[in-house]
């Protein structure tokens, strides 16, 4: 029998393939109310399950753990099953031996669910019956499909952790920097989790500017102003923007495009170099980059109005965050307008109100951090705006010629329900009058 740890995401997903395909199960969770189960109850899923505090005896008769990524190897479960030398895996390991259409995996600490998207449209593009799956949100047992023709599955560190067996046509590590390591021992551990997306690579596509990596045998290469000869794909800086090359030749600039900020060009290069290996179209790649509006939330192109272009980063919940976007859109962008605020997070907002002093012509507040942010601003001018629609009102009237960002640095639960909800807000108010 096949136990299903988690009931999440992961746990649904995989529980739903077994019952399509007569396959014994039990399901357990340590919650007693996991986030699944009312939809587990609905469609009958639960024949053998055990929620609670993990105790040895659910093993009992079990020939493999199916994991769900979010628990943690030093769990007393995941102990239990090692010394029991039962096999545990991944739903990544699972997906893997029922697919049978190529697969490109792609991890990284930043730029991983950009890199996948972009990839996955390029071949869409492409006329490829794609599925675009993992740790993007959607769970790979939900896209094993007679008639796929190729599989982009963006990969956690923790998804690989469990993953002992994959087949990958090609895969590639975006960037590692610390994170995580609330979960790993060290970071020398994390990156090795990283690192192991390599093992199960038929084709190892590697990030020059990525010190990490260097060790790494491989097969194509991409970077930012370094190696270039070695390089199928490179950008280098001329005046304010980058131009890209497919070789010595120019493809496109950064101009071209509608995302911003070096970090974008990386993820373009990725997918580019990706792309190639597979053997898609050049220029059917390079039209996909160019109407790539990038993930949704996340400095996410809305539209032109007036010679104003507006981007929707309500993702940012964070300083750090927001420090991202000004930067990226202050290469292409001059005259900027930031709309800013929400509930501000316990971190250290000083460098981000040093960069909005120096980089920011308008700054529009709202939600509860706005009396406090507004102590902190001097330069650009300030306005305290009641609700998004008149921040955006407001926005649109002082905007010359260059952006106008939502990009809060905080929390949104003051004034909406989820950042989600508060990005589509503020494109609902952004396009109600075009």
């Amino acid at each position: 029998m096949k136990l299903i740890l988690g009931l999440g995401v992961t746990g649904l997903s995989v529980a739903r393939f077994f019952i399509r395909n007569n396959i014994s199960f039990r399901i357990a969770d340590s919650r007693q109310d996991p986030p699944m189960l009312q939809i587990c109850k609905n469609e009958n899923l639960l024949h053998d399950f055990y929620f609670g505090d993990w105790s040895e005896s659910l093993l009992e008769d079990i020939s493999e753990v199916i994991i769900s990524p979010g628990i943690a190897g030093s769990e007393s479960i995941v102990r239990w099953i090692r010394a029991k030398n039962i096999s545990i895996i991944s739903d990544i390991e699972l997906f893997g031996r029922y697919v049978k259409a190529p697969m490109i995996g792609i991890t990284g600490s930043n730029g991983k669910s950009t890199v996948t998207q972009l990839l996955g449209e390029m071949a869409l593009a492409s006329s490829l019956k794609t599925y675009i799956c993992g740790n993007i949100g959607n769970p790979v047992m939900e896209c094993i499909s007679d008639d796929a023709e190729l599989y982009i599955v963006e990969l956690s560190s923790y998804q690989l952790d469990y993953t002992n067996k994959l087949d990958l046509f090609a895969g590639v590590i975006t960037n590692i920097s610390p994170d995580h390591l609330d979960r790993y021992s060290s970071y020398s551990n994390y990156i090795s989790s990283k690192l192991s997306i390599y093992d199960y690579s038929m084709f190892n596509i590697i990030n020059l500017n990525e010190p990490e990596v260097n060790g790494i045998s491989g097969d194509n290469f991409f970077s930012i102003e370094k190696n270039e000869s070695k390089c199928d794909f490179f950008a280098s800086k001329k005046d304010n923007f980058y131009e890209v090359f497919h070789q010595s030749k120019v493809l496109m600039t950064s101009d071209d495009l509608l995302v911003v900020g070096k970090h974008n060009i990386e993820n373009m290069l990725a997918s580019l170099t990706l792309g190639y290996r597979f053997g898609l179209s050049i220029n059917t790649m390079k039209e996909a980059a160019i109407e790539f509006k990038g993930l949704v939330h996340r400095l996410e192109f809305v539209s032109t109005m007036n010679q104003v272009d507006f981007y929707n980063d309500s993702k940012s919940t964070n300083a750090i965050s927001t420090i991202t976007a000004i930067n990226a859109l202050y290469t292409k962008y001059t005259n900027l307008v930031l709309i800013l605020g929400g509930i501000a997070k316990k971190e250290d907002y000083s460098e981000m109100f040093k960069l909005i002093n120096q980089k920011v012509k308008t700054v529009v507040l709202i939600g509860e951090s706005s009396s406090d942010f507004f102590r902190h601003i001097d330069g650009p001018w300030v306005v305290i705006s009641e609700s998004m629609k008149e921040a955006v009102e407001v926005s649109k009237a002082v905007a010359e010629s260059g952006a106008v960002v939502l990009s809060p640095g905080c929390a949104s639960f003051d004034m909406f329900d989820n950042f989600s909800n508060r990005g589509e807000v503020f494109k609902h108010h952004v396009l109600e009058d075009n």
